[in-house]
């Protein structure tokens, strides 16, 4: 702490960065988790349902577990009834909505990844212009002001370094989890309607 201390006011800015970084890294890895985000009780559902059957069961269940992949479903059980491409159409619709909350307060991490190791650029060169000026004002003669002009420059360097490379493997990590679980519901939904999909059209796209 007392050499974090050293690192003078871009401490300040760099703490807020950590405290940003760590508070976004842990949010998404709990609401990336895949039973969060692809429960099973709603993959259940999307397999069996289908459109001759009643599906208000299916939507009642998707209604009270609100989710991305459960909010999507849902759109598709209410479409169910219509014409086969205006249901896909609705589905593509509400997947163009909902997968991007998966990605939510990502953009926090990669800023901070690209800012913290900056603002540590910064105080290395706010550092050592103290230095050059306690130089020139008292010249080589006081060895205790130059080490703490270099010490900030090195601490806060550090610190951001220290902030920025964790906050970039995290952005990369949950940003990689993000896009799985985003394949994993096109599939699960496009499955779906593979099986709603009337034979006269499959035989024609054949």
């Amino acid at each position: 702490m007392e050499q974090l201390l050293k690192g003078g006011l871009m401490m300040i800015p760099l703490a807020l960065c950590s405290v940003v970084a760590a508070v976004v890294a842990f949010e998404r890895l709990l609401a990336l988790r895949r039973s969060q985000v692809v429960p099973s009780k709603i993959a259940e559902v999307a397999e069996l349902a289908r459109p001759d059957r009643d599906l208000s069961v299916a939507i009642e269940v998707c209604a009270r577990n609100p989710g991305v992949f459960s909010n999507i479903l849902r759109v598709g059980l209410e479409s169910a009834k219509l014409p086969w491409e205006q249901a896909r159409e609705a589905v593509l619709e509400a997947g163009r909505q909902e997968t991007p909350h998966l990605e939510r307060n990502l953009v926090w991490l990669e800023t901070v990844a690209g800012v913290a190791p900056l603002l540590g650029l910064l105080g290395t060169v706010l550092g050592m212009i103290k230095t050059f000026a306690s130089i020139a004002s008292m010249g080589l003669g006081d060895p205790q002001v130059l080490s703490a002009g270099i010490s900030e420059a090195m601490v806060t360097t550090a610190t951001g370094l220290g902030i920025g490379i964790p906050a970039l493997i995290f952005y990369n990590l949950l940003s990689a989890r993000a896009e799985h679980l985003v394949i994993e519901i096109e599939q699960r939904v496009s499955r779906m309607l593979a099986g709603w999909k009337p034979v006269s059209d499959s035989n024609g796209d054949a």
